[in-house]
């Protein structure tokens, strides 16, 4: 079965339509990338409603195309103007920008496409690779263990992003409450309607997603000065970036596992993954290392560890429906959008829909490679855009995105709403992606937690059962280890020094 979806998969992904929409979204997400404080999550989000005409594989594979792209792209701003154009590409600058200074802009540029490019369709290959795997991962979960992998995906969150426990767990439950609104799952009751037949359908996901990404990001961007430089002298050579790659194998190899490795857990993201891949080739490479001084090897680690990243993070989304990025909840919602479901439909009948993705980001890493070489000696011209114009452009585009999703005005206003929420949550520390989280999984805990007291008679056990479902009883000590290991290890600590 996998053999047969996986060559019906490469022939969905190699179609012209199907190969026009990669092209469009790499495009698009280099530049979305490229421009300060706009971004992924932001460019997904808006795109995210205009999806709604194409098919849902052509969609998805233009929402996994903007997010591949723009994880290269926010590497033209960092190294050009000192300015990464997203937060993954933050430490790229620590490195790149000063390069750029030393008349070495180019071979940076260089540097920074070829290792992302070899890398994303490396992680891609091995993507590819584990999805039997994965096949046999996804079929062994039911209805307890998607409950309880639900509750683990928000503890997660609260652990490894930045902020207190306690504001992520807030801003998760928050989410939940939010994703109650309207006609209950599994009863014809309303909740938290207040009469209005508007909220009966609930807030749209999409449209929370539109507001708290692209919204939110806009009231972020206009609140800060214009990021530009006039005349940026693009020096160097792009041969001798092309030909560093290959003088540090072990550190293109190395950042790449790094990536994948930490794309997989929820919750870490690009940024998480990139600061770590740098902070390991500077640690090994102490004797050599001229590191924050224009080292090529500071900006090997991020770019090789970015784009594995994206591979990375799809195992849990397209597995468990659990995002660990603001990417990767957008590309959720658009997965839930078009009719697909995480788990074992799109590891079982919808094999083929997976394949198609992970072939598409292989052949997406490709044309980076090729797109982002040709671009290097007019990359300055993407950085001079005035954001002046481009936040009202996209705030537009949200309120319209909003409304056809549903023809309901009150999904435009939870844009409204939602965007103020998530630009004073980014002030006070809250995370984000908790939140999102929340709204997003929500349902899915909701649903499935009622579906297995039914299967279990109304048996709470069925959640703890080490005997008849081990995997529920492992999940259960996971949350728990999760949730409270941070306290019980301190009180562990202050008995070990008294005595």
């Amino acid at each position: 079965m996998a053999v047969d979806a996986f060559f019906e998969g490469l022939s969905i992904a190699t179609t012209p339509e199907m190969l026009v929409w990669l092209t469009l979204g790499l495009l698009l997400g280099i530049v979305l990338g490229a421009l300060p404080g706009i971004g992924s999550p932001v460019g997904m989000a808006i795109v995210l409603p205009l999806t709604l005409p194409l098919d849902a594989t052509a969609a998805i594979i233009l929402l996994v195309a903007i997010y591949s792209g723009a994880m290269f792209g926010g590497s033209i701003s960092a190294i050009l103007i000192n300015a990464p154009g997203t937060e993954s590409a933050a430490a790229t600058t620590l490195d790149g920008y000063p390069m750029s200074q030393n008349g070495l802009a180019k071979n940076a540029l260089a540097i920074a496409t070829t290792a992302s490019a070899l890398n994303g369709f490396l992680a891609a290959i091995a993507l590819i690779i584990l999805s039997p795997v994965l096949i046999e991962v996804v079929l062994a979960f039911g209805s307890p263990e998607y409950f309880l992998l639900a509750i683990l995906g928000i503890s997660l969150i609260t652990i490894v992003t930045q902020g207190s426990i306690v504001k992520g767990l807030v801003a998760g439950a928050l989410g939940f409450m939010i994703s109650t609104i309207g006609t209950a799952i599994l009863s014809p009751r309303p909740r938290y309607t207040f009469g209005q037949f508007g909220l009966y359908e609930g807030i749209d996901f999409v449209a929370a997603l539109i507001g708290m990404f692209a919204f939110a990001e806009m009231m972020k961007l206009a609140a800060r000065k214009q990021i530009s430089e006039d005349d940026v002298e693009i020096a160097g050579s792009v041969r001798d970036g092309i030909t560093t790659i290959f003088k540090y194998p072990m550190t293109t190899l190395k950042s790449g596992l790094i990536g994948m490795g930490i794309g997989m857990v929820p919750g870490s993201g690009a940024t998480t993954s990139t600061f770590v891949a740098y902070a390991e080739e500077a640690r090994s490479s102490t004797k050599d290392g001229r590191f924050g001084e224009g080292d090529p090897r500071g900006v090997i680690a991020p770019e090789a560890a970015n784009n594995p990243t994206v591979s990375g993070s799809l195992i849990p989304t397209l597995s468990f429906g659990i995002p660990g990025s603001g990417s990767t909840a957008v590309l959720l919602g658009g997965i839930l959008m078009h009719g697909l479901q995480p788990g074992p439909v799109l590891f079982g009948e919808q094999l083929q829909i997976t394949y198609a993705l992970f072939i598409s980001l292989f052949l997406g890493n490709v044309l980076i490679l090729a797109v982002g070489l040709t671009l290097i000696p007019y990359a300055s011209k993407i950085t001079e855009l005035d954001t002046t114009l481009i936040i009202p452009m996209v705030v537009v585009l949200s309120y319209a995105g909003a409304y056809t999703l549903n023809q309901n005005w009150w999904d435009v206003g939870a844009v409204i709403v939602l965007g103020v929420l998530g630009f004073y949550m980014v002030r006070n520390n809250y995370s984000i992606i908790a939140f999102v989280l929340g709204i997003v999984l929500g349902p899915i805990a909701e649903e499935n937690f009622f579906r297995s007291l039914q299967i279990s008679g109304g048996e709470y056990t069925i959640f703890f059962d080490p005997i008849n479902r081990p995997l529920s009883f492992l999940l259960t000590l996971a949350i728990f280890l999760i949730l409270f290991g941070p306290f019980l290890k301190g009180r562990v600590k202050r008995l070990v020094s008294r005595n």
